[in-house]
């Protein structure tokens, strides 16, 4: 099936809900193909309003009761009087997008909503291949590609960016009362979880505790370097970008003795343009063999390949 062309008001108002605040996607789509803009655009509008559904509703669960009846019309091909929902309802039939997909990442937002902890890395990452991994998968079928192994790698390089934003944004998150951390590494630190949600204060042993989930977000940033060159010529800059640019920051937390409490790891505009020139003209090196996907993803690539094309 030939994707069909998304309409170029729908598109506009998807880039004007994106205008503000988006400065991953902003920063990512500089370097995509320009025929990939009105797709991007338009998946990351459709992330954005779930986001707000489920976020700022004063029932979570009514906010996503809202989202499923949204992906009701959207996969029946009869969506409702929204330019985003429109816009979406092409993309998800035009590039055979399965529902699993955004209904995972709507999973994500309702567990943020209720305030869900997770016990071990395994039910960390859980969470980031809903929050993260089914964004990476729905861009690669963008881009047109459906291979398992290139899927498994874009899933990896979501659960690896997740985990480092987790790692950005202890104190930011532990003052909102979330604790993304997992409990039995904490537990092993002798931090008690609770306390750190009540008064989040930063000592070495969570800087200890930080450090290994960066140590995680490593093997998965490596994993993902073997899916960029399956990726068509003209995405795999913006990719490597987005891959180096997030992975750095693991190196400021890193250079901050792991303490995101006090402060909030960020990467220069100098060091970005830096990246940007390595992502466009340095040599791609994978230095791992390309590994089985993780089990926490399998449910994603099994979606995508029961789906017709």
């Amino acid at each position: 099936m030939a994707p069909r062309r998304l309409p170029d008001a729908d598109v506009a108002a998807c880039a004007a809900l994106l205008a503000e605040g988006s400065k991953t996607f902003n920063a990512a789509s500089r370097l995509l193909p320009g025929h990939l803009h009105g797709p991007i655009v338009t998946l990351y509008a459709f992330c954005r309003i779930a986001d707000d559904a489920v976020d700022l509703a004063e029932v979570p669960a009514q906010g996503v009761e809202e989202v499923e009846a949204l992906l009701d019309r959207v996969y029946a091909d009869m969506p409702g009087d929204d330019p985003v929902e429109r816009a979406f309802a092409r993309l998800v039939h035009g590039f055979s997008i399965p529902r699993t997909l955004p209904a995972a990442l709507v999973d994500g937002f309702a567990w943020d909503a209720q305030g869900r902890d997770y016990e071990t890395l395994s039910e960390v990452c859980d969470y980031a291949a809903r929050v993260a991994s089914t964004v990476g998968v729905m861009m690669t079928l963008v881009m047109g590609r459906r291979a398992p192994d290139t899927l498994a790698r874009a899933c990896d390089l979501g659960l690896a960016m997740q985990l480092t934003n987790i790692a950005r944004d202890v104190g930011e998150d532990a003052r909102m009362g979330r604790v993304y951390l997992p409990g039995d590494w904490l537990r092993e630190a002798g931090i008690d979880r609770e306390a750190l949600r009540r008064a989040p204060t930063f000592t070495p042993a969570l800087g200890g505790v930080v450090k290994r989930l960066l140590g995680a977000a490593d093997v998965f940033y490596a994993r993902s370097d073997l899916g960029i060159p399956e990726l068509p010529a003209d995405c795999r800059s913006a990719i490597r970008a987005a891959r180096l640019i997030y992975s750095d920051i693991g190196r400021v937390i890193r250079r901050n003795g792991g303490n995101s409490v006090d402060t909030r790891a960020h990467t220069s505009a100098l060091r970005k343009l830096y990246l940007l020139g390595v992502a466009r003209f340095g040599r791609m090196r994978p230095v791992v063999e390309s590994p089985a996907a993780a089990g926490e993803i399998r449910f994603l690539l099994d979606a995508v390949g029961a789906t017709p094309t």
